[in-house]
């Protein structure tokens, strides 16, 4: 097993490197955080189209969410309990001159000026439907709501691993309403999105999968939602054939959302939901490592649709 992690880690470092020498991203001081070339996003946008593209009509209109969120939301969502190591909190100065001067005087010393700060009244985004709960209050219509969503998200875990990024983005499909129908939800979507990965080239699989969840407590969490079936992930080969990285997830929230959200299905019972989840930069990567760093010799059926 040993091994195996060291031969993960060198692929990861490799597959990193050659990114960093086409100038596909670019590196900054910190691990996991890449400023991302025209050719990147070129092939995120055109996974934006072809993703939304395959929920129809049945959604309502695409929501872009930015990459900060009330902080409330944070709190209800329960992520500051499950995943307190992962969060991503913005301070603010608020002082007058004279605290200003021992901000200054603490940066010039280089020593700790964030004492100078306090909580503001945002914080960056955990997952990209978490800002859409808040706007569902009250009673759904019977069948639920459809909701198609994207944006920025944030995860502190600094990693040379190239496929994970401490701010990526995820473009969602959202189900909120009855349990038979977000389960379906689910369901559906998962098999959907095999469908969806595997005719651009990518050799996919879906996995039974668990949270982090942090902590003793949390260990048990994430030994519940397996043993429930509550999230699957599609998973890839990017640089590992022992530990495929996953680029999407299917998850049944049960009423996790609902309850603190105060949103009711049709029957006035606490809202159960559903999402899939598709991460834009690690489907782009896991292309670029399956089919080549320079896009136009990709696959002509992968080109046709990403690279026309």
């Amino acid at each position: 097993m040993i091994t195996d992690i060291s031969a993960t880690l060198d692929a990861q470092v490799d597959f990193r490197d050659e990114l960093l020498v086409a100038r596909i991203l670019v590196a900054t001081s910190v691990d996991g955080l890449y400023h991302r070339s025209a050719i990147f996003e070129r092939i995120v946008r055109a996974l934006e189209t072809f993703v939304s593209e395959a929920g129809g009509d049945r959604y309502e209109p695409l929501l872009h969410f930015p990459p900060v969120m009330p902080r409330e939301v944070l709190v209800k969502s329960d992520y500051l309990r499950s995943f307190p190591n992962l969060v991503g909190s913005i301070d603010t100065f608020t002082g007058n001159d004279l605290e200003h001067a021992e901000l200054l005087r603490l940066a010039d010393a280089d020593e700790d000026w964030t004492q100078a700060l306090i909580p503001a009244e945002v914080t960056l985004c955990s997952a990209a439907c978490h800002p859409l709960y808040p706007g569902l209050a009250g009673r759904l219509p019977e069948g639920g709501r459809h909701a198609e969503v994207q944006g920025y998200c944030f995860r502190h875990e600094p990693s040379i691993d190239p496929a994970r990024m401490q701010c990526f983005r995820q473009h969602e499909f959202v189900y909120i309403g009855e349990p038979e129908g977000a389960l379906a939800h689910r369901d559906e979507w998962l098999e959907r999105g095999l469908e969806l990965l595997s005719s651009l080239g990518l050799p996919v699989e879906k996995v039974l999968a668990g949270d982090p969840f942090f902590g003793r407590a949390g260990r048990m969490l994430a030994a519940n939602q397996k043993d429930t079936a509550l999230k699957f992930e599609i998973v890839c080969p990017i640089t590992s054939t022992e530990l495929p990285t996953a680029i999407s997830s299917a998850n049944y929230h049960l009423d996790h959302f609902g309850a603190p959200f105060g949103i009711l299905a049709a029957d006035g019972a606490p809202a159960h939901s559903a999402c899939i989840g598709f991460g834009l930069e690690r489907i782009t990567l896991a292309l670029l490592r399956t089919h080549g760093i320079d896009p136009t010799d990709w696959p002509a059926q992968v080109r046709l649709r990403l690279w026309p």
